[in-house]
C-alpha cells in the first residue's frame, strides 16, 4: 500500500543545532519516492520562509505552509486562506489592547511593529533574531497575513485575548508564553486530510511526522504519526511510535518503520 508522508520541518527535517538536514534524511525521502510513496512538507512556516535552498538536493509532492493556511500541490496552489482587512484590523486592535506581540505571517511578506511600540524585552530579543527576514510594518498588514505568532507577558491577558477572538482563531500554546494563532477551522491536520482528499486516491495511507506541540492534532489525525526522538513529551504521547532525533537519523529510521524504504 502507498503511502502519503507528512514532515514538519524545524526540529523534524532540520536539525535545530546544526540548521541543516542529515544526508541520511535526504536519502531516505528519496527513496521513498522512488518506491511510489507521496512525500509532503507540513510546516508552521509561511510560504515566505519556505526556500527551496532549505532542501539541497531534496524534492517534494507538495507542501501544506502557515498551520495549514495554504495547499501547494503539483506547483498549483491549492488553497491559500487570509485573513480580511476587516478580521486583520479587529486583530491588531486586540492585540494592542491585551499588550500582546506578535510577528503576522503571510504568503508573500511578513509583518512586525517597531521596537517602540514591543510591548516586551523577551519579544524585542526573540524578534531580532530574524532581522536578516526583512519584516514590513504592522500598517501594510491587513489583508496580507494568514497567521501569526504570539507572545503574552501574561496567562491573564492571553485567555482574556482568546475569549474575545474566539469565534475568529484557533490556537496553539508553544510554551514559555508563545502562541501560534491561525483562523478558526485551519491547523496542520485539517490542511492534511484536505489534501488527501484533494489527492482521491483512496487506497493511500496517511502518515505525519513532527516534533511540536502544533504537529500534535497532525499526528493524531493521520493514520500512523511519528514524533521524533527529540519531540517534547506530551508529543510523544500522541503518536503510534517514536524515532530517533533529527541527528540520530531519526527521519530514516522512521521510513524504515513504515517500510517504505
Amino acid at each position: 500500500m502507498k503511502m502519503l508522508i507528512f514532515f514538519d520541518i524545524d526540529g523534524t527535517l532540520i536539525d535545530e543545532n546544526t540548521h541543516t538536514i542529515p544526508e541520511s534524511a535526504v536519502r531516505a525521502i528519496k527513496r521513498a519516492r522512488e518506491n511510489g510513496h507521496r512525500c509532503v512538507i507540513n510546516t508552521g512556516r509561511s510560504r515566505k520562509l519556505v526556500r527551496k535552498e532549505m532542501f539541497p538536493g531534496m524534492e517534494f509532492d507538495g507542501f501544506v505552509m502557515g498551520c495549514g493556511t495554504m495547499i501547494v500541490y503539483g506547483g498549483k496552489v491549492l488553497l491559500h486562506k487570509t485573513f480580511t482587512k476587516e478580521e486583520a484590523h479587529r486583530i491588531l486592535d486586540g492585540l494592542y489592547r491585551y499588550r500582546i506581540d506578535a510577528v503576522l505571517e503571510g504568503g508573500t511578506d511578513n509583518f512586525r511593529d517597531c521596537d517602540e511600540r514591543i510591548f516586551t524585552d523577551v519579544f524585542r530579543n526573540f524578534i531580532h533574531r530574524f532581522d536578516a527576514l526583512d519584516y514590513r510594518s504592522y500598517e501594510e498588514a491587513p489583508g496580507r497575513f494568514d497567521k501569526f505568532y504570539c507572545y503574552a507577558q501574561t496567562g491573564e491577558n492571553m485567555s482574556c485575548f482568546l475569549r474575545e477572538y474566539a469565534d475568529l482563531l484557533d490556537c496553539v500554546d508553544r510554551g514559555e508564553g508563545f502562541y501560534e494563532m491561525t483562523p478558526k477551522g485551519f491547523s496542520k491536520a485539517g490542511s492534511m486530510k484536505l489534501l488527501a482528499e484533494q489527492i482521491g486516491d483512496p487506497n493511500l495511507r496517511i502518515a505525519a511526522i513532527g516534533d511540536s506541540t502544533n504537529d500534535i492534532a497532525m499526528l493524531r489525525a493521520a493514520d500512523i504519526g511519528i514524533a521524533m526522538g527529540n519531540a517534547t513529551a506530551e508529543v510523544k504521547a500522541a503518536a503510534d511510535y517514536v524515532t530517533a532525533t533529527v541527528e540520530e537519523d531519526g527521519i530514516e529510521r522512521a521510513l524504515k518503520w513504515l517500510k517504505v524504504i
